[in-house]
């Protein structure tokens, strides 16, 4: 498959290594039934509920088609009638012939018919030669097609972005527990110590006090943390499908770094390819095509028609009984209607109509300047991310000195229980935010791509490659 601009923008980026120790604790250790983000879109395609409306809706576009193709096919009607009716009839100074009788002037013909029973079947076909209105018609059921597919793939790609915020928000979840989990098993072994170091007389009471008051502290944070763990994957479980047992989602392996294209380039593809412009363009051409149907050069039509039909007319009159008429008729040939008043009709949904389509046009430019911002705000997300964890990665690293360092201190003297708690809180709370910040890059690339209407599987599977092993 062909990669998209989003993929190879993402793909570029890619690419600052850590040390193999720096990356080891940063990542959430791998299992052997990790989830892979390509998996969890390719359920969610089946079982988002929010997908399965907008794919229902989406099939009203193919048959929208077939009604515009439709349009310009011919009609056949046949109609039939029965009831009672009465007709009477008079002719005065005709003219009669008939072979062996000659020929009479001044002939006088009268019917007469009441409460008879009469009948009549038609059978018209016509087709379209000219019909400007029919055209407008046609037109705009396709625009409406069109926009039906636009739906749909904008549709697809909130799926796709929703899938994947809800992946990363359970792996930041499960890597936050997993830090509250390794900060309380050594504030236990700090416990266990400041206890028989108070024991044996090295050091105050206060330090057993403190490792408690961290303990305690951290039991709650863990419990806050395993509810908000349970929410992340219950959300992830219900849009995929998936057994919430199974969901172990996997962090980025590696930050986003390196030039992405100029913003220039993705408001321009943005401009060309974002579902909700398109859509809006399309509402606006449906919305002149609807005026251009009220247009007076447009109420003329032209037609070709054929048609049979026969009436019956039987029953008794004023001169005798068994009177009968019977008309049959056929007519092959080409029909002209001219509306000439329409009461003001079709000027006022002309002028509603192009009302309608100032207001799309209106609308038309309000979403992209909408767009546009969205663009502008992703792209310096992406900038300021990139930088932020970069920052970050700084920032673990010296955390990490300052917190071997103050252990050390711990162990000859030189330093409290105090510190040394207050170290590991600050190296946990780096790890825990550079875990965050990489998810939220990650996210700001694939928007990115959504919003220039290139957010696909491709696009999905390149970022899975940016995922921990």
């Amino acid at each position: 498959m062909k990669k998209t601009i989003a993929a190879r923008a993402c793909h570029k980026s890619a690419g600052a290594i850590f040390g193999l120790n720096l990356a080891a604790a940063l990542l959430l250790a791998p299992t052997a039934h990790a989830t892979e983000l390509i998996e969890a879109w390719q359920a969610a395609w089946q079982h988002d509920r929010e997908l399965a409306v907008a794919r229902a809706a989406h099939g009203a576009a193919q048959p929208r088609r077939d009604q515009a193709a439709a349009l310009w096919r011919p009609g056949v009607a046949m109609t039939a009638s029965a009831g009672v009716a009465s007709s009477d009839t008079e002719m005065r100074g005709a003219q009669f012939s008939a072979p062996g009788m000659g020929q009479s002037n001044g002939v006088n013909f009268g019917t007469s018919v009441h409460g008879g029973t009469a009948t009549r079947i038609a059978l018209q076909a016509s087709q379209p030669l000219y019909h400007p209105e029919r055209r407008a018609q046609q037109q705009q059921l396709n625009a409406q097609a069109d926009m039906g597919d636009w739906q749909w793939q904008a549709a697809q790609q909130a799926a796709m972005l929703r899938t994947v915020q809800r992946y990363l928000d359970l792996a930041v979840a499960q890597e936050q527990l997993r830090v509250l989990g390794g900060q309380l098993d050594a504030v236990h072994k700090a416990a266990a110590e400041a206890q028989d170091r108070f024991d044996i007389g090295s050091a105050p009471i206060t330090a057993v006090h403190e490792a408690r008051a961290q303990r305690a502290n951290l039991q709650a944070q863990r419990l806050a943390a395993q509810a908000e763990l349970d929410i992340k994957r219950r959300q992830l479980a219900d849009a995929t499908g998936l057994p919430e047992a199974s969901l172990d989602a996997r962090l980025p392996a590696a930050s986003w770094t390196g030039a992405a294209p100029a913003l220039a380039v993705w408001q321009e593809q943005a401009d060309a390819g974002n579902p909700g412009i398109r859509l809006q363009q399309l509402a606006a051409d449906v919305a002149r095509l609807d005026a251009d149907k009220y247009r007076a050069a447009a109420s003329a039509r032209v037609e070709l028609v054929a048609q049979a039909a026969q009436n019956r007319l039987s029953g008794s009159g004023d001169f005798g009984g068994g009177a009968r008429n019977k008309d049959t008729s056929a007519m092959l040939g080409v029909q002209l209607t001219v509306p000439l008043y329409t009461g003001g009709y079709r000027s006022a949904k002309e002028e509603e109509s192009l009302a309608q389509w100032n207001q799309a046009q209106a609308q038309l430019d309000a979403t992209r300047e909408q767009v546009a911002r969205q663009v502008h705000a992703a792209w310096l997300g992406l900038q300021a991310g990139e930088q932020r964890v970069q920052a970050l990665q700084e920032a673990l690293a010296a955390a990490q000195l300052r917190q071997d360092a103050t252990r050390t201190g711990y162990e000859v003297g030189h330093r409290t229980l105090l510190d040394m708690l207050h170290a590991d809180n600050d190296a946990a709370g780096t790890r825990l935010a550079l875990a965050q910040a990489r998810s939220a890059l990650l996210l700001n690339c694939l928007q990115l791509a959504q919003l220039a209407g290139r957010l696909d599987e491709a696009a999905l599977r390149q970022a899975g490659q940016a995922l921990a092993p």
